[in-house]
């Protein structure tokens, strides 16, 4: 009887730490450490200044001031040799390896080191004196992207469409943090394979606003943690998923004592 009992309690233990919620009451943005020191934030701004057109980047140009000139009415796809494409929102062109692009009408332009800016502001003159009065260029690099995994409600990649795109702001655009995620842990990893660079930020500072560390760079992998009872719940739920057998034998072989003995 005794150990029937010990039996029930040991089910009863291992009910009440599985049921345990495993909600997360996120606090974001409330603590007022200290951010990075001024010198090292200067040289955290001028590391993550805005990215500069390579070879084989991806632009997407249109003259808002008349469509037509670049975008066709209706999108259609070029050949492919060009790698060229039209969309409805303006038509793409491939930086060549020798850093130039090839537009309509001004033929071959040098944009590779050149900031999105500058770049539009360069076809934007080309054109002004060979063809169009007054354009007003639109220019992106739509091949830019960081890639979002962990404890966030949308995983994958993700475009980064804007200059400065900070991390908050992808965070929201993918649906924010899950549940279990821990916001005192958010990882972001940058640089090539051989020497990949691990910057830490803390959601719960409200510093992290204007952390210059947390402006995303192309290729950037976010990484977002489990908190700490996230990963307790999941022990605690392994343990019972591995328990249960044993228990169940267990409880079979007192119920066939206890009517053996009877």
């Amino acid at each position: 009887m005794r150990i029937c009992t010990l039996t029930l309690l040991f089910f009863g233990i291992i009910f009440v730490l599985t049921s345990c919620s495993s909600k997360q009451y996120q606090l974001l943005f409330e603590q007022k450490n200290a951010g990075p020191d001024s010198s090292s934030a200067q040289k955290i701004t001028a590391a993550a200044a805005a990215y500069r057109i390579k070879p084989q980047d991806i632009l997407q140009i249109r003259n808002l001031q008349n469509v037509k000139y670049i975008v066709d009415e209706a999108p259609i796809s070029n050949t492919a040799s060009t790698g060229n494409t039209t969309t409805n929102t303006g038509q793409t062109f491939q930086v060549d390896d020798d850093g130039t692009v090839a537009l309509p009408v001004i033929g071959h332009v040098a944009v590779a080191g050149l900031t999105r800016p500058e770049a539009a502001k360069l076809i934007e003159s080309l054109y002004r004196k060979s063809l169009l009065k007054d354009p007003i260029i639109e220019l992106k690099i739509v091949n830019l992207k960081v890639t979002m995994l962990g404890e966030i409600k949308g995983q994958g990649n993700y475009p980064l469409t804007k200059d400065r795109t900070t991390l908050v702001e992808m965070i929201g655009t993918a649906g924010g943090l899950t549940e279990k995620a821990n916001e005192t842990n958010i990882q972001i990893i940058r640089g090539d394979q051989v020497n990949p660079q691990v910057t830490v930020i803390n959601l719960r500072n409200i510093q992290a606003i204007n952390d210059p560390r947390a402006i995303l760079q192309n290729g950037d992998i976010i990484y977002i943690a489990q908190n700490k009872r996230a990963v307790r719940n999941e022990n605690l739920q392994n343990i019972s998923v591995i328990s249960q057998p044993v228990l169940l034998l267990l409880n079979t072989a007192l119920i066939i004592f206890t009517l053996s003995h009877r």
